[in-house]
């Protein structure tokens, strides 16, 4: 993992502090939980719904940030004899615990997903249920949604099925330790085979066209009483883990589609020509060689983030993608459109119920499919709200606005100074050349910038910035810079 910290003065700490308690306010975000839900919880923790099955002889183990308390996955993954491989991939069985109609499941209605700042979790249940009784804690019996995978030598899927069962992890791991256990070769065979699976599964990946853009992330986390900005760039073992995640997604779309009922997470292709078009005329001025023949997908997996030019594409790239959204059908009546474009296949959440309401749904609709049950009924009324459900959901609003004001605290008394920059997108397409974005590498900042000499910002070059406003407090572009080319 790479880092970059960005340390804060004690005035920037406290206007950053006061401006995410400012921002939780803006977005009505419930930060306690009523009495009757808490009390509903309680109940829940002592007295779920626990299935037969048991599959607690299985050695699981989760993957996860080292602070992780509410953990959703575990996994045992094995060979199969003659060939091949078989991942076990259990899911936290929220629905053991939350009672449609519930004060638990109304209130999961309205948070509809748990919300992360710097400073405070927002969680979508109360602790005592997702860091506690439902979450898949080492050493801890707990009800789970067990998937089944098996896989051939080549890493395609060859079955794939659902069932509850209880699960024991043995394990709790964090990305750092899983990489170098798995590199110095101290692994055990499961989590070794993790490396072996994600690397077919990524193969899997390109040979469907499925797109997978390696840019680093900023992120506002706050250690020892300190806020710190910072670039996070993903270690190898997080995308081999985020494939088992997309294979039992993909899975669980497919066993809604053959059963005519259910939940997808869709995103159409970019239609426009003109964008495309423009994605080729972009690569050329930036001395990026896209040979004919060669895809889009293929492409980006080429591309090294750490360059300048190549961060510039991908950047415009990416923004260029359409938004995904919910698709719900039931009855039979398929959705006309049922793909994930950058994905490649059809796809769905399922794999994060504690964190997110409509997993909880999905999950179900598979298990009842792979029991040769009808819906739940409670599952068939929901249904058509869920899409309606999420679009109020705050994550992606909070997420962007909690790296902006961190930027803004970070440079509010360097007003005025010089910065080394990237110019990394520009507003071109939109008749507006001379706006666009600059990357800093030290702070790690990503913001507007302005030429203001009438010159045409080019995308890709590297520039003096002068920032001219870091203000946690202003409307629109919090963060500043002019360019003098």
């Amino acid at each position: 993992m790479r880092r970059r910290p960005m340390h804060m003065s004690d005035e920037a700490l406290d206007t950053l502090r006061a401006a995410l308690v400012e921002l939780r306010t803006e977005l009505k975000v419930p930060l306690a939980f009523p009495k009757r839900v808490l009390k509903a919880a309680d109940k829940a923790a002592a007295g779920p719904a626990l299935p037969d099955n048991d599959a607690r002889d299985l050695p699981f183990f989760t993957i996860d940030p080292p602070t992780s308390k509410d953990l959703d996955q575990a996994m045992y993954l094995k060979r199969r004899p003659g060939g091949g491989y078989r991942v076990y991939y259990a899911i936290a069985d929220v629905a053991a615990f939350v009672r449609p109609g519930s004060p638990l499941d109304v209130e999961a209605h309205d948070r509809i997903e748990s919300l992360y700042f710097p400073d405070l979790k927002v969680p979508l249940h109360p602790a005592v249920l997702s860091e506690g009784a439902a979450s898949l804690l080492p050493n801890q019996d707990r009800p789970a949604l067990l998937w089944q995978h098996d896989l051939d030598a080549y890493g395609n899927l060859t079955d794939s099925s659902v069932s509850r069962a209880m699960v024991r992890s043995r394990a709790q791991l964090d990305y750092a330790g899983a990489q170098q256990a798995i590199e110095n070769g101290t692994a055990e065979e499961s989590l070794a085979l993790l490396r072996e699976i994600g690397k077919l599964r990524e193969a899997v990946e390109i040979a469907r066209g499925g797109i997978s853009v390696n840019l680093p992330d900023q992120e506002v986390t706050l250690e020892d009483g300190s806020f710190q900005l910072s670039y996070v760039a993903t270690l190898p073992v997080e995308g081999w883990n985020e494939q088992l995640s997309l294979m039992t997604g993909m899975s669980a779309a497919q066993i809604m589609l053959d059963t005519g009922t259910g939940i997808l997470r869709t995103q159409k292709e970019q239609a426009d020509q003109n964008v495309v078009r423009r994605l080729h005329d972009i690569a050329k001025a930036l001395g990026i060689v896209w040979q004919p023949g060669i895809s889009y997908a293929t492409l980006v997996r080429k591309l090294d983030p750490g360059q300048q030019t190549h961060m510039a594409f991908l950047s415009e790239a990416t923004s260029t993608m359409l938004k995904a959204e919910y698709t719900v059908f039931r009855d039979n009546q398929k959705p006309a459109y049922t793909m994930h474009a950058a994905i490649a296949a059809p796809y769905t959440h399922c794999t994060a119920p504690l964190r997110r309401l409509v997993d909880r749904y999905a999950g179900e609709l598979c298990v009842a499919a792979c029991s040769d049950k009808a819906p739940p009924n409670w599952v068939l009324d929901a249904l058509s709200c869920i899409p309606c459900d999420t679009a109020r959901g705050k994550s992606g609003l909070a997420d962007r606005q909690i790296v902006d004001l961190a930027e803004a605290a970070v440079l509010m008394h360097r007003v005025g100074e010089v910065f080394d920059a990237a110019v990394i997108d520009t507003d071109a397409e939109r008749g507006k050349p001379r706006e666009g974005k600059v990357f800093l590498a030290d702070p790690a900042v990503l913001a507007k910038v302005e030429s203001t000499n009438g010159l045409d910002l080019q995308l890709g070059s590297s520039v003096r910035a002068t920032l001219k406003r870091a203000d946690p407090s202003a409307d629109g572009d919090k963060v500043l810079f002019t360019v003098a080319q």
